[in-house]
């Protein structure tokens, strides 16, 4: 397994759950509804795996 086959993936789910968990604890509590939706944006970005990576150019 190659972790660059997996990598816009793995980058999706980082900042969407990072972005999702900078929110939820804006007020430093992290709530069940609010690990719920960072959980969710986690998932929903490992949606992406769907669309595959572009071939790189350079690479021939």
């Amino acid at each position: 397994m190659r972790v660059t086959q997996y990598a816009k993936t793995i980058v999706a789910g980082v900042v969407a759950g990072g972005t999702a968990l900078t929110v939820a604890l804006g007020d430093d509590v992290l709530t069940t509804t609010e690990g719920i939706t960072v959980a969710l944006a986690i998932l929903g970005a490992f949606g992406v795996y769907v669309i595959p990576n572009a071939k790189d150019p350079l690479d021939r």
